[in-house]
């Protein structure tokens, strides 16, 4: 990458910065999730060497910028590692994946809090830290979960549906309500607020939101793309098709595997 970056190197690489390179590391992160979900291990091993890549331009960055180096990102998660596991690597005592993840929170909020001591305290927030530009759903998980470890929660999963029943109600009373000004914002509320109430569902059952709209959004495609197939067999488009006819096919491509 040095070589890359270097006089005789490549232009398109030389005019690469930070943030042009964003879009292309969020898509490869994606391209990583797609093979291990496809269980496309020689595919894995390519799409984490890009995403391996693009760590080692931006720590080439860095070093460029004189601010830190590719030594410099493995000494912190290394130390990171053994600070987080003193269960291994000290004297603490942890037989059960909960109690591990009990201790890493708690290690968690005093590294935080150690950041935090310049800081107002009106300006320190729990939620200090879960990155801007992640998927929504995943985004909400976060937000949720860290309100959790405050006491912040339902006290089960039953009051979640019957947060969600009352989240119908509302965006119902929205829709008879008609247009008008600020419809659509409060349109967006409401629905946001379903989705909210959803993804805390899946946390109660630890299920992960994005994964399992993932997985809809694949057997969806795969059983309208069959829906697709049959009918080009027939000679018939989805526009001369009925509604009946579509469902009867799309109950048939709900048998298939």
């Amino acid at each position: 990458m040095a070589t890359l970056r270097g006089p005789d190197g490549c232009p398109w690489d030389k005019e690469q910065d930070f943030n042009t390179l964003k879009p292309m590391l969020v898509e490869e992160v994606y391209e990583v999730l797609e093979a291990i979900e496809n269980n496309d291990f020689d595919g894995l091993s390519e799409e984490l060497g890009d995403l391996l890549l693009h760590i080692v331009f931006q720590a080439q960055l860095g070093k460029e910028a004189g601010q830190f180096d590719i030594d410099t990102v493995i000494r912190k998660i290394s130390d990171k590692l053994v600070r987080r596991h003193p269960h291994v690597f000290g004297n603490e005592s942890a037989s059960t994946s909960e109690e591990v993840s009990r201790n890493w929170d708690a290690i968690k909020a005093q590294e935080k809090a150690e950041k935090l001591k310049d800081g107002t305290p009106e300006r320190r927030s729990r939620l200090d830290g879960i990155p801007g530009k992640l998927p929504a759903l995943h985004e909400a998980h976060q937000i949720s979960s860290r309100a959790v470890r405050a006491g912040f929660d339902w006290p089960d999963v039953e009051g979640v549906f019957e947060k969600l029943q009352e989240e119908v109600l509302e965006l119902k009373e929205v829709i008879s309500a008609g247009g008008g000004e600020g419809q659509r914002e409060r349109l967006e509320d409401e629905i946001g607020d379903m989705f909210f109430c959803i993804v805390n569902i899946a946390r109660f059952l630890k299920i992960d939101s994005e994964s399992a709209l993932k997985r809809t959004n694949r057997k969806f495609k795969t059983r309208f793309q069959y829906m697709e197939g049959e009918l080009a067999r027939q000679g018939k488009s989805l526009e001369e098709t009925s509604l009946a006819e579509m469902e009867a096919l799309w109950q048939k491509a709900k048998t298939q595997r």
